[in-house]
């Protein structure tokens, strides 16, 4: 690939307390930067309000100084003093009115401004679900791409312009709102990662006894009762009179105490173990795929795959249009097959195609199998939008392009569908065409299943982000201005179960892609059929 290289240069009851809580600022980086905008206008207004704040403290501040000497004056010989006829009416004068005007301004309120801004941008604020929401994403960072959660604490992060910390605060909220989630094993981790930097002395609000009380029931939910007792143990010592605590320390013994007695044989431990490992594995191998993929440890080719793949100058099968000008094209991957298009789409149309859909961008939806209707799901996250040809002339060239290279009709298509994806953006692995199971799928549209999938890549993201296929180990990176191209269905029209793929989360930086579903309407003639339902 020498050439390509040349290109490429749950209530806790009795225990805890229990808290709870739309928009979906954090589905979208895109809307997400609207808000930075938002909190520059406040930060503008509150600082008005503290000039006015300063102007009014001066004025009284000039009003005290005068008065100071003047009273230091009078009382030496105040007889003396208001012997002078002007001395007398300005006495007068201050204590009938100015005393009364300065009254006023120590009572004006200068906070009005601040307040009224503060209430009308408090509407486009993020709320309760954006925050867990965010939260959840730097969990999903944390398992997907295996980082520590002191690594995350400090901001170590590959390719960051803007170095940022958690402070122990930070991380105790980041544990509480794991813990409202019933997720035990993340509330543990950052309990004990708020904890750990209070140790080492950072100044923070964070109050340890209220981490051990959480840290002690998490640890105790995923049964290490002797490492909750300890922890409970330490915070006695803070609080010896904290009533959860010592409620729970007596529970706590006594449920050591039932264990010890219950002296349960090894063998009904062991056969537990093999059940907890049989459901492990049951679920995880696409997930544990999934995430190798993401962090770049995919399936390694062997050289004599690697060999069939070719970077090439491509006319479109001698399409007028590139048979002078043909395009820089590399193989992705051999089975299924994934070609990469080069320097396809130029950075001007990526500005047009991003402003034409930030306005219209929501939360990206799937298709809900029992009822086929579009819902939003956990597993998508991300906002996207629709463009159609007719509304711009470069979504209309883009389409042809789509078309020329392709050899496919896009008539029958659907829209340009423009994605951003959020904090910790993904989309979970999926199949892009409708399965046997899935009869009424793309029925509306009458234009048959999505044969194949042109994807673009409109931005570079800096970690993370990649687009994988979990059944045959591939990992396809952004590269900006570059598109793929596979083919979802074979010939015969049977779906290609090897296509099924994903969008890793974005780790650092900000993705933005776009993509076209061809549908099977009006390639009859473009890709006929073939009798072997695998061809």
């Amino acid at each position: 690939m020498a050439f390509k290289k040349v290109w490429c240069a749950v209530a806790l009851g009795f225990l805890l307390p229990f808290s709870c809580a739309h928009t979906d600022f954090f589905t979208s980086i895109g809307h997400m930067t609207d808000l930075i905008n938002t909190e520059k206008d406040l930060v503008v207004s509150l600082k008005d309000y503290i000039k006015a704040e300063e102007s009014k403290l001066e004025q009284i501040k000039k009003w005290a100084e005068k008065l100071d000497q003047l009273t230091a004056t009078a009382t030496k010989d105040p007889e003396g003093f208001l012997g002078h006829p002007v001395n007398a009416f300005k006495l007068m004068k201050r204590l009938n009115t100015e005393w009364g005007e300065l009254e006023s301004l120590v009572l004006k309120d200068m906070s009005d401004g601040f307040i009224s801004n503060m209430t009308i941008q408090r509407q486009f604020f993020p709320n309760d679900e954006d925050q867990t929401g965010a939260a959840k994403a730097l969990l999903r960072l944390q398992d997907t791409y295996n980082l520590d959660t002191d690594t995350l604490s400090r901001g170590n992060l590959p390719g960051v312009k803007h170095k940022s910390f958690l402070t122990a605060e930070d991380c105790f909220e980041l544990g509480k709102i794991a813990y409202t989630e019933a997720d035990y094993y993340h509330t543990e981790l950052w309990m004990e990662q708020a904890l750990k930097q209070l140790d080492e002395g950072e100044v923070s609000s964070a109050d340890k006894v209220y981490i051990l009380d959480y840290l002690s029931y998490a640890v105790y939910q995923q049964g290490d009762l002797a490492k909750a007792m300890a922890l409970t143990r330490r915070l006695l010592e803070l609080d010896p009179e904290h009533q959860r605590a010592n409620g729970n320390m007596k529970y706590f013994e006594y449920i050591m105490a039932k264990e010890k007695e219950a002296n349960k044989s090894s063998t009904d431990s062991e056969e537990q173990e093999k059940e907890t490992e049989v459901k492990k594995k049951d679920y995880l191998p696409e997930r544990r795929k999934y995430e190798m993929l993401c962090r770049g440890e995919g399936l390694k080719m062997t050289p004599r795959r690697q060999k069939r793949l070719f970077c090439r100058y491509y006319d479109g099968n001698r399409n007028p249009r590139y048979i002078l000008g043909p395009v820089k094209q590399e193989d992705e991957w051999d089975k299924p097959r994934i070609v990469r298009f080069l320097d396809i789409i130029s950075d001007e149309e990526i500005e047009t195609v991003k402003e034409l859909a930030k306005p219209r961008l929501s939360r990206a939806t799937v298709h809900d199998p029992e009822t086929g209707k579009l819902t939003t799901a956990h597993y998508r996250v991300s906002k996207s939008a629709w463009l159609s040809g007719y509304e711009s002339p470069v979504v209309s060239r883009i389409n042809t392009r789509i078309q020329d290279l392709t050899g496919l009709d896009v008539s029958t298509a659907e829209e340009l569908q423009v994605a951003n994806y959020g904090v910790g953006g993904q989309y979970e692995p999926h199949f892009d065409f409708g399965r046997k199971d899935e009869p009424d799928a793309f029925k509306e549209l009458g234009t048959g299943n999505r044969i194949a999938t042109w994807l673009f890549y409109m931005s570079d993201v800096s970690a993370g982000g990649a687009t994988v296929f979990p059944e045959v180990g591939a990992s396809v990176w952004p590269r900006k201005g570059t598109a793929v191209f596979w083919y979802n269905l074979f010939p015969s029209g049977e779906g290609d179960y090897s296509t099924r793929h994903a969008a890793c989360p974005v780790l650092v930086g900000n993705k933005w892609v776009s993509n076209k579903w061809l549908h099977e309407r009006g390639q009859e003639f473009r890709r006929p059929c073939t009798l072997s339902e695998l061809e």
